[in-house]
């Protein structure tokens, strides 16, 4: 892929974020959280620009030509690739919270169902799980992290609004499902964001089994 950065950002900058969303992929895909080319995942490159997966390629598989700048509203800059059709799901997080520099979007089995089961209840309540302590903010097992549920579009101006919608609310969100899709998470840096994503992965599958024992 030709890739032409703005004079304002460095090669080595770029090829650093690069790096880092397509190792994180890697490593997720072989979770099995990235089926059929699926997921996409970001990295802020500066205060107008993000790192984004190309679209439809296998997350298995990237390399740094996989990778593609874009600014915030979501545009291609430098290239003629075509950004995943979620982007505006990555770049609203980067307007809205400053110091978030990452979002990872994958479909794990576990994640899609949850957003199946509890789509009706519009969230999961999670509560009494040490794990939940493992989500930035949150220091003890009796607190209540929510994740809401959204439902699934195509039209993304549509998702936006209720991501909106929740965070006017002033309602904690570090993570969120869309319904039959996936899950949403991001952090300050990859450590903490894959952190919050590996915890979300285990909290739900903890709900998911209680939902069955309960019920046989």
């Amino acid at each position: 892929m030709s890739q032409t950065l703005p004079a304002t950002i460095p090669a080595s900058l770029f090829e650093q974020r690069a790096d880092a969303v397509a190792d994180a992929a890697r490593e997720l895909s072989t979770l099995g959280w990235t089926p059929a080319t699926s997921s996409n995942f970001s990295m802020r490159v500066d205060a107008d620009h993000a790192a984004i997966t190309i679209s439809g390629r296998h997350k298995g598989r990237l390399g740094r030509d996989d990778i593609m700048l874009i600014d915030l509203d979501g545009n291609a800059v430098g290239t003629d690739a075509r950004p995943s059709a979620e982007t505006a799901l990555h770049t609203q997080v980067y307007r809205r919270c400053p110091e978030m520099n990452v979002v990872l979007h994958t479909h794990s089995r576990t994640q899609s169902v949850a957003s199946r089961l509890f789509a009706a209840e519009g969230a999961v309540r999670l509560q009494g799980w040490e794990l939940q302590k493992a989500i930035t903010g949150y220091h003890t097992h009796e607190s209540v992290l929510e994740i809401p549920v959204f439902p699934n579009t195509q039209h993304m101006p549509e998702l936006v609004a209720r991501v909106n919608a929740w965070l006017d609310a002033g309602k904690p969100l570090h993570a969120y499902l869309i319904d039959g899709h996936g899950i949403y998470t991001w952090g300050r840096d990859m450590a903490e964001t894959r952190r919050h994503l590996e915890a979300l992965e285990f909290l739900l599958g903890c709900e998911l089994d209680l939902k069955k024992l309960r019920a046989s």
